[in-house]
């Protein structure tokens, strides 16, 4: 990524987070009351594809304000976070106290991990809804998530699906219908200026100046070879419906999820 287009973008996420995490999901306390109920709950519809995570390694690229990582750790998974906004590690880690549970959150842009971390070691790698528009170049990201893994690991990408996000506009709710309209390029490459998503969840005075970030949205091919450039097999790639309304955007992918597997060193595939 850019160095530049980095810093716009890390400076935009270490403002303000931690109060929009409070207004979203109230203070670590209270939101650690309601995880340890039901961990489940905040993973789906991933825990089918994490399978069983009691003992294994997982880390969570980009994983902001901790709430899955907490999740996986409270059903005995190992956790690490890679996260380069304090705001976020801070109110994981009070997420975390309050739940009872250890996770461990490296604070640093993913693309300049020391490599002691990068040991091969983990069982699963995951990343979810938002996280590579903020990459100008897919290779580095899926690089280090390969890195990540042990061989036969899996790396887990969950994200809106590109049909959605720069192809369609969808408005209104009338009768129960949402209406689309196709307004996008589906091949455009150029960078967007967006407002960071927290910025929803702060104060009327605090919202009315949001932080802007950069973003370069992608195309599902763009994405699938990127994945398997980086020496990943793809095993799954499924596209979902709008998975929290049956009735609004039926017909229409909403968000799509990939499974790729870490090819043994001598490359082969099972």
């Amino acid at each position: 990524m850019d160095k530049e287009l980095q810093s716009t973008n890390e400076l935009a996420w270490n403002q303000d987070t931690y109060d929009a995490w409070i207004n979203r999901f109230g203070a670590p306390e209270e939101l650690a009351q309601k995880i340890v109920k039901d961990p489940t709950v905040k993973l789906k519809p991933l825990m089918e594809l994490f399978g069983d995570v009691n003992g294994k390694r997982i880390v969570n690229l980009m994983g902001s304000n901790g709430v899955k990582a907490v999740a996986l750790a409270l059903l005995g998974a190992e956790v690490k976070v890679i996260d380069f906004s304090p705001a976020n590690k801070r109110y994981a880690e009070e997420l975390a106290a309050a739940a009872g549970v250890k996770i461990e959150y490296i604070m640093s842009d993913v693309l300049e991990l020391d490599q002691s971390i990068l040991n091969s070691s983990n069982d699963i790698v995951f990343a979810e809804l938002g996280i590579i528009h903020y990459f100008t170049d897919l290779h580095p990201f899926f690089r280090v998530a390969n890195k990540l893994l042990k061989p036969g690991g899996s790396f887990i990408l969950r994200d809106f699906h590109p049909v959605s996000t720069k192809l369609l506009t969808s408005r209104g709710t009338t009768a129960n219908v949402r209406k689309h309209k196709v307004t996008g390029d589906y091949f455009d490459a150029s960078l967007q200026e967006v407002e960071v998503s927290y910025s929803k969840y702060l104060s009327d005075e605090r919202s009315n100046q949001p932080a802007k970030a950069y973003i370069r949205k992608w195309n599902l091919g763009e994405i699938v070879t990127a994945v398997a450039d980086e020496a990943m097999l793809i095993k799954l790639l499924r596209e979902e419906p709008n998975l929290s309304s049956e009735v609004y955007d039926k017909g229409i992918p909403k968000t799509f999820s990939l499974v790729a597997e870490k090819l043994p060193r001598d490359g082969s595939c099972r």
